[in-house]
């Protein structure tokens, strides 16, 4: 069946009638609309502004207002890229006392971690407290070795 512009019609059911509120008791929405008797949602406009929570220190207000949540125990590194231990040599072994005689690391507070950024073209003994998945793959492929130390 065609159906042309002047027998369009939308289909059986999709469109409701709206409900004419306050227009006596017959309507079934009569006088107070289906908001009950009194209170404060049965006042005219909205009933409580976004975030309201019955007077109780809403969400927005309780969490701090910094940049960012502090992390419980996190764990800091002196972090050092793969590129850096290009100045070793050949089977040489690297940690942190041996960064900081080369100058590559100024305060070793906390302990090292080994990232994997940059190439590296030397074979070395690395003594680490952490190492990034590429940094490890990276020293072993050369045929270095890495240690992880407590």
């Amino acid at each position: 069946m065609t159906s042309t512009l002047n027998t369009l019609k939308p289909n059986k059911g999709s469109r409701k009638k709206k409900l004419r509120k306050g227009r006596g008791i017959a309507a079934g929405q009569g006088a107070s609309c289906g908001f009950g008797m009194r209170g404060q949602k049965s006042r005219s406009g909205r009933s409580t502004r976004p975030g309201f929570e019955g007077g109780q220190m809403p969400l927005y207000r309780r969490v701090p207002k910094l940049k960012h949540f502090q992390i419980i125990n996190q764990k800091s590194f002196s972090i050092i890229n793969l590129s850096k231990l290009n100045d070793f040599k050949e089977n040489e072994k690297v940690n942190i006392d041996s960064l900081v005689k080369k100058g590559l690391l100024f305060k070793p507070k906390y302990p090292l971690k080994v990232l994997g950024n940059g190439e590296i073209k030397v074979k070395l003994k690395v003594e680490a407290h952490a190492f990034t998945k590429t940094a490890k793959e990276k020293i072993e492929s050369l045929g270095g070795s890495c240690e992880i130390i407590n």
